[in-house]
Protein backbone atom coordinates (compact mmCIF):
# COMPACT_ATOMS: atom_id res chain seq x y z
CA UNK A 1 0.00 0.00 0.00
CA UNK A 2 0.92 3.43 -0.83
CA UNK A 3 0.60 6.34 1.43
CA UNK A 4 -0.22 9.79 -0.86
CA UNK A 5 1.70 12.63 0.36
CA UNK A 6 -1.40 13.96 1.89
CA UNK A 7 -1.50 10.64 4.36
CA UNK A 8 2.07 11.48 5.38
CA UNK A 9 1.81 14.80 6.21
CA UNK A 10 -1.52 14.05 8.50
CA UNK A 11 0.64 11.12 10.12
CA UNK A 12 3.87 13.68 10.76
CA UNK A 13 0.89 16.33 12.25
CA UNK A 14 0.02 13.44 14.57
CA UNK A 15 3.20 12.19 15.65
CA UNK A 16 3.81 15.82 16.69
CA UNK A 17 0.39 16.02 18.24
CA UNK A 18 1.21 12.23 20.52
CA UNK A 19 4.45 13.55 21.05
CA UNK A 20 3.73 16.75 22.81
CA UNK A 21 1.20 14.27 24.76
CA UNK A 22 4.04 11.78 25.16
CA UNK A 23 6.37 14.48 26.62
CA UNK A 24 3.68 16.00 28.92
CA UNK A 25 2.89 12.24 30.86
CA UNK A 26 6.60 11.18 30.84
CA UNK A 27 7.00 14.09 32.95
CA UNK A 28 3.59 13.91 35.08
CA UNK A 29 4.91 9.97 35.81
CA UNK A 30 8.79 10.09 35.79
CA UNK A 31 8.95 7.18 33.40
CA UNK A 32 11.58 6.14 30.91
CA UNK A 33 11.20 7.75 26.84
CA UNK A 34 11.33 3.78 25.85
CA UNK A 35 8.54 3.16 28.15
CA UNK A 36 6.49 5.96 27.21
CA UNK A 37 6.97 5.60 23.61
CA UNK A 38 6.29 1.51 23.28
CA UNK A 39 2.92 2.94 24.73
CA UNK A 40 2.35 5.60 22.65
CA UNK A 41 2.99 3.10 19.41
CA UNK A 42 1.11 0.37 20.97
CA UNK A 43 -1.91 1.88 22.59
CA UNK A 44 -2.46 5.51 21.21
CA UNK A 45 -1.38 5.60 17.98
CA UNK A 46 -4.66 4.33 16.14
CA UNK A 47 -6.93 4.29 19.11
CA UNK A 48 -10.59 4.31 19.21
CA UNK A 49 -12.35 7.17 21.97
CA UNK A 50 -15.81 8.01 22.10
CA UNK A 51 -16.43 6.27 18.31
CA UNK A 52 -13.42 8.57 17.21
CA UNK A 53 -10.50 6.62 15.94
CA UNK A 54 -7.46 8.51 16.42
CA UNK A 55 -5.15 9.61 14.01
CA UNK A 56 -1.82 7.07 13.07
CA UNK A 57 1.30 8.87 13.71
CA UNK A 58 4.75 8.50 11.68
CA UNK A 59 6.05 6.28 14.00
CA UNK A 60 9.78 7.32 12.57
CA UNK A 61 8.93 10.88 13.50
CA UNK A 62 7.51 10.32 16.05
CA UNK A 63 10.52 8.33 17.90
CA UNK A 64 13.50 10.60 16.34
CA UNK A 65 11.43 13.74 18.13
CA UNK A 66 10.96 11.75 21.43
CA UNK A 67 14.65 10.89 21.27
CA UNK A 68 16.11 14.02 20.13
CA UNK A 69 13.55 15.89 22.58
CA UNK A 70 14.94 13.89 25.65
CA UNK A 71 19.03 14.04 24.41
CA UNK A 72 18.49 17.65 24.04
CA UNK A 73 16.62 18.46 26.47
CA UNK A 74 18.97 21.01 28.39
CA UNK A 75 19.99 22.97 25.11
CA UNK A 76 15.88 23.18 24.12
CA UNK A 77 15.00 24.67 27.78
CA UNK A 78 17.61 26.83 27.48
CA UNK A 79 16.25 28.10 23.96
CA UNK A 80 12.92 28.30 25.28
CA UNK A 81 13.63 30.24 28.22
CA UNK A 82 15.80 32.44 26.30
CA UNK A 83 12.48 33.41 24.27
CA UNK A 84 10.33 33.82 27.16
CA UNK A 85 9.94 36.67 29.30
CA UNK A 86 12.30 37.05 32.02
CA UNK A 87 9.68 36.27 34.84
CA UNK A 88 8.17 33.59 33.18
CA UNK A 89 11.32 30.41 32.93
CA UNK A 90 10.08 27.67 31.94
CA UNK A 91 10.08 25.46 34.92
CA UNK A 92 7.00 28.51 35.77
CA UNK A 93 5.11 27.54 32.43
CA UNK A 94 2.48 25.17 32.43
CA UNK A 95 3.77 21.54 31.67
CA UNK A 96 1.47 21.30 28.61
CA UNK A 97 3.48 23.93 27.10
CA UNK A 98 6.94 22.87 28.15
CA UNK A 99 6.64 19.53 26.59
CA UNK A 100 5.38 21.61 23.43
CA UNK A 101 8.48 23.54 23.13
CA UNK A 102 10.70 20.76 24.21
CA UNK A 103 8.79 18.45 21.07
CA UNK A 104 8.96 21.72 18.45
CA UNK A 105 12.64 22.23 19.69
CA UNK A 106 13.51 18.84 18.77
CA UNK A 107 12.37 19.27 15.33
CA UNK A 108 14.01 22.79 15.01
CA UNK A 109 16.95 21.93 16.06
CA UNK A 110 17.20 18.31 13.70
CA UNK A 111 16.76 21.27 11.24
CA UNK A 112 14.88 18.73 8.55
CA UNK A 113 12.20 20.62 8.35
CA UNK A 114 11.53 24.38 7.30
CA UNK A 115 11.49 26.20 10.65
CA UNK A 116 8.22 27.92 9.29
CA UNK A 117 6.45 24.24 9.04
CA UNK A 118 7.77 23.50 12.34
CA UNK A 119 5.91 26.84 13.69
CA UNK A 120 2.67 26.11 11.83
CA UNK A 121 2.15 22.46 13.17
CA UNK A 122 2.92 23.77 16.55
CA UNK A 123 1.04 26.60 16.93
CA UNK A 124 -2.34 23.70 15.32
CA UNK A 125 -1.09 21.36 18.14
CA UNK A 126 -1.31 24.81 20.36
CA UNK A 127 -4.87 25.16 19.17
CA UNK A 128 -5.92 21.83 20.18
CA UNK A 129 -4.89 22.20 23.81
CA UNK A 130 -6.18 25.95 24.43
CA UNK A 131 -8.48 27.19 27.20
CA UNK A 132 -8.98 30.04 26.01
CA UNK A 133 -7.49 31.18 22.12
CA UNK A 134 -4.60 32.69 23.62
CA UNK A 135 -2.27 30.35 23.78
CA UNK A 136 -1.56 29.82 20.29
CA UNK A 137 -0.53 33.48 19.98
CA UNK A 138 1.87 33.30 23.12
CA UNK A 139 3.19 29.45 21.13
CA UNK A 140 4.26 31.31 17.86
CA UNK A 141 6.00 33.91 19.57
CA UNK A 142 8.21 31.67 21.56
CA UNK A 143 8.73 29.62 18.53
CA UNK A 144 9.14 32.23 16.03
CA UNK A 145 12.23 33.08 18.71
CA UNK A 146 13.66 29.95 18.99
CA UNK A 147 13.41 29.51 15.08
CA UNK A 148 15.60 32.52 14.96
CA UNK A 149 18.12 31.30 17.12
CA UNK A 150 17.82 27.42 15.97
CA UNK A 151 17.83 28.14 12.40
CA UNK A 152 19.16 32.12 11.65
CA UNK A 153 20.15 30.88 7.93
CA UNK A 154 15.85 30.34 7.43
CA UNK A 155 14.95 33.93 8.13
Amino acid sequence: MTISNNQRRKMKSAARFFAVQALFQMEATGQTVDAITREFEDHRFGEIIDDVEMAEGDVDTFRRMMDRAVDLQAKIDQMTDRALVVKWPIARIDPTWRALFRAAGAELLDKDTPPKVVISEFVAVAEAFSHDGKEPKFVNAVLDHMAREAQPEAF
